[in-house]
């Protein structure tokens, strides 16, 4: 499988995004010195995207030391100069300041083993990467990627307000969500039914599992976090213990289904 690079300019910033496990790419690297890099690694059980942020002096090197473990990362997005503007201190401050962004937005499982350290700037260069740092935002949401976006700033909104759907059902579940553009967030504090029926598909029990495993929904069968489903009906199967279908289970406070405001919006 050949690797794929793509280059985008944006300012005075260069973005490359990496694809595929051979070395055609390393020509590339070859070119490459300072810089912050994204690799994105599989999906973890609760179809989180898994990324590590980091930086390096030494491109070609770096890369190879990843390679030896070929399943380590799908993607990786390198971020440089393309006037050779960054030093140093400038990766750091950036590194810093993507790792912090991408903890907060909790869109992704960030496995680095430390916070990275931010660098000391001068006012001006502080206002030179701020942009940098928004035009990468930009770009990585653009590749596909929402690492850095906040549920506010992607959620289905009507008249500035975001809309908030619930679930109200058997066996306890309680839920409050709402649409957001890479799928549905079921807020904190939703409850979700104490237990299961026997038609359940297999992948929503083992989901469901792996939620209560890891804390996200605690003993008592409530989510401890906002968190991010793939679709409305996902999120409703999980909430019900049930197959269910999300476009008509959650509505409104006003009993509007969501199906019915999604078309609405479609005319």
């Amino acid at each position: 499988m050949a690797a794929l690079c793509a280059n985008y300019l944006i300012g005075m910033a260069e973005y490359t995004k990496l694809t595929g496990t051979n070395y055609l790419y390393l020509l590339l690297a070859k070119t490459l010195t300072i810089l912050v890099f994204i690799f994105y690694l599989e999906k973890n059980e609760q179809n989180q995207d898994t990324v590590y942020i980091g930086e390096a002096e030494n491109v070609l090197a770096r890369l190879k030391q990843h390679l030896k473990d070929p399943d380590y990362w799908n993607d990786c997005i390198i971020i440089i100069s393309k006037d050779n503007l960054l030093n140093k201190a400038h990766v750091k401050y950036l590194e810093n300041r993507f790792y912090l962004l991408a903890k907060s937005a909790d869109r992704a499982l960030v496995i680095n083993g430390s916070k990275p350290t931010c660098s000391s700037v001068s006012e001006y260069d502080q206002c030179m990467l701020e942009e940098f740092f928004e035009n990468t935002k930009l770009l990585v949401n653009t590749l596909g990627y929402k690492t850095f976006d906040s549920i506010e700033e992607t959620s289905m909104k009507q008249k500035d307000h975001d809309i908030i759907f619930s679930i109200t059902a058997t066996r306890g579940a309680k839920a409050t969500g709402k649409v957001v553009a890479d799928g549905f967030v079921v807020l904190k504090n939703s409850q979700v039914a104490s237990s299961v029926t026997q038609s359940i598909s297999p992948y929503l029990v083992k989901l469901r599992n792996s939620l209560i495993e890891s804390n996200i929904i605690n003993k008592n069968f409530i989510f401890t976090k906002d968190y991010l489903f793939t679709s409305p009906s996902l999120a409703a199967a999980v909430i019900m213990g049930r197959n269910a279908n999300g476009r008509t289970e959650w509505k409104t406070d006003k009993n509007k289904k969501l199906k019915d405001i999604e078309e609405a919006t479609i005319k």
